[in-house]
């Protein structure tokens, strides 16, 4: 349980309010702050057929995207006491590579806040925090939305 924390963060309002708790609950500590971007969105898969496009293209922007949005939350975090440094991956899927980053890390646990979906709305749009959850093989601390807010 030396490990660092990993705590995920997308720049939504929940994953903010992640940090947050996080910081609440945890002593200062170690913590590395993870955005997993897509190796491809729906509309890089259309232009890969196109022969102008280089092989990994996509994949090296959407990298330094995740990059971008896991300093504003490193940053973030710092600020609500962590000592934090940023990380940047591209997998899918998302919990996946969440996973092998808390596995090369040895992270004593993965933060993540959750938007609170349920019923049908869960089932259509996955639920990234129940998936981790159930693959990470190390504690998860899910923080729901407050409440009144779906």
């Amino acid at each position: 349980m030396d490990g660092p924390l990993l705590i995920c963060y997308d720049g939504s309002p929940e994953s903010a309010l992640g940090i947050d708790v996080a910081a609440k609950l945890m002593t200062s500590r170690q913590a590395v702050v993870l955005n997993v971007g897509p190796p491809l969105t729906g509309s890089e898969s259309f232009a890969t057929l196109s022969s102008v496009v280089p092989g990994d293209a996509f994949n090296e922007l959407n990298e330094a995207d995740a990059l971008r949005v896991a300093r504003e939350g490193a940053t973030r975090a710092r600020e609500a006491g962590f000592a934090a440094e940023p990380r940047a991956s591209v997998a899918a899927p998302t919990w996946q590579g969440i996973v092998d980053v808390a596995s090369e890390l040895d992270a004593a646990a993965i933060v993540i806040g959750s938007r609170g979906l349920s019923g049908l709305r869960e089932v259509a749009r996955g639920s990234l925090s129940h998936q981790l959850a159930e693959h990470a093989g190390r504690p998860v601390l899910i923080v729901p939305p407050p409440h009144g807010d779906e």
